[in-house]
């Protein structure tokens, strides 16, 4: 008998040790990278029911990376706040990007318009985008590594608050310079630009003349919902590296 339970238990051991390694091995990276002039306070929303990371947001000073550790089968968003002021309790705001005015953001998204940086682990295949279907704030890219299949770059280089049209334009408290770009639908929230009602499919909701011009900046981003579905990348067993401003440097 005790024979039979040595066994056992060794058996368990083994099993635990073998599940232990294949979760070590098929453990996703992603990699938090700043490379604008200035502080980021990354903001991270993880999609209903799938876990918490990093208490939702952080500081990430410039040329700065901050690396996380993606539970299996995790998805969610994470989009860049700038202009942001906190205490010592981690009350304060941000110019864009804001969530509740508080460092950590524990769930709640961004306050558009934000850039957003979108992933979903599949047992397969990762599915991974940038959007600017809540606006845009700052240029974000997302670049996999080590993994197979097509794994292609997804991102919005171009400062698109460079050529905001003036109807979607966030200005500063100075009013000297565009932060952030409104969508069409943020700014008026009409079925036409949001896609809702009688819009609310891929044969009635097409491009306007703002989708347009987000798409024409960013070709490798979500313009509007229902954008062309090749602006989802996918991977295959990759790590991922999310860069703030990519263009700078």
């Amino acid at each position: 008998m005790r024979v039979y339970l040595r066994s056992l238990v060794a058996l368990t051991l083994h099993t635990l040790l073998i599940s232990h390694i294949s979760v070590l091995v098929s453990a996703t990276t992603i990699t938090l990278y700043n490379k604008c002039p200035h502080p980021v306070w990354p903001g991270i929303q993880p999609s209903a029911g799938k876990p918490l990371l990093a208490r939702g947001g952080f500081k990430l000073p410039p040329n700065k990376a901050y690396s996380l550790r993606l539970p299996a089968l995790w998805s969610g968003r994470f989009w860049g706040r700038h202009g942001c002021a906190f205490d010592a309790s981690g009350r304060g705001k941000c110019a864009t990007g804001d969530c509740g005015g508080a460092l950590f953001c524990n769930g709640i998204g961004g306050t558009p318009p934000a850039t957003l940086a979108e992933i979903t682990l599949g047992n397969d295949q990762d599915f991974y985008d940038v959007s600017l279907v809540d606006g845009y704030n700052l240029a974000i890219s997302i670049t996999p590594s080590k993994g197979s299949g097509k794994c292609s770059y997804a991102g919005c280089v171009s400062d698109l608050n460079m050529m905001c049209p003036v109807g979607l334009q966030v200005r500063s408290h100075d009013n000297r310079r565009v932060v952030a770009c409104k969508s069409a639908c943020f700014a008026f929230n009409s079925p036409r630009y949001c896609c809702t009602g009688s819009f609310g499919n891929p044969q009635s909701c097409k491009p306007t003349a703002y989708s347009k011009i987000f798409k024409a900046a960013c070709p490798k981003a979500y313009s509007y919902a229902y954008d062309d579905p090749t602006s989802i990348a996918t991977c295959t067993g990759g790590n991922y590296l999310v860069t703030f401003c990519p263009h700078h440097g």
